[in-house]
């Protein structure tokens, strides 16, 4: 055994943790001592992060009503909730959101002059094949498409943002299929 295995040993059995580090700062202290102790005090600690994943996510079903609120302001609270980004275990690189049901998408407000104004556009593929509609006009087509495009917007550009909005549902009535799954009504201005 080594001498300062034997001072180690002798600090460990006479001094409490604390005591330990004044010693450490003693110039005379061995540094081969010092590495020993600090080897000994990491290993009684335990740091571990956990990530979850597809299969560790805890999903839950939530309803959102959507009347009467504004078009930006749902849809960022909605996208919040499908992404999971409340919940503590909230991992960037996983599908770990709730399953979203969002009602009553014909009674969504814009402000100002955004029905006229603001404008969806796509294009065809062929020369000359720019389309644009007005939010009015996409909502008058189906009003279901305007929340659509405005939380797809809010959601990361990849697979995961396919995945995180295939698990958002929205309906244009009171009612929708999803009743078996009891999901909870929430305010969403809670998570604005």
């Amino acid at each position: 055994m080594k001498s300062y295995e034997k001072v180690f040993n002798k600090l460990q059995n006479s001094f409490v943790k604390m005591k330990i580090y004044s010693y450490i700062c003693n110039p005379n202290f061995s540094f081969r001592i010092y590495k020993l102790l600090k080897i000994n005090t990491v290993d009684t600690l335990s740091y571990k992060t956990i990530s979850a994943n597809k299969e560790t996510a805890q999903k839950e079903w939530i309803q959102v009503d959507a009347a009467g609120l504004s078009l930006g302001r749902l849809a960022s609270g909605v996208a919040k909730l499908a992404r999971g980004k409340h919940k503590t275990s909230f991992t960037p690189h996983a599908d770990c959101g709730d399953y979203v049901v969002v009602l009553n998408a014909d009674k969504i407000q814009l402000t100002g002059k955004k029905w006229d104004e603001k404008l969806y556009i796509r294009h065809t593929g062929h020369p000359g094949g720019q389309r644009s509609l007005t939010a009015q006009q996409l909502f008058d087509k189906d009003p279901i498409r305007l929340i659509e495009k405005a939380v797809k917007g809010m959601l990361p550009k990849n697979k995961l943002g396919s995945q995180i909005l295939s698990n958002v549902y929205v309906y244009s009535g009171d009612e929708h299929p999803h009743q078996g799954q009891k999901p909870k009504s929430i305010d969403i201005k809670a998570y604005l």
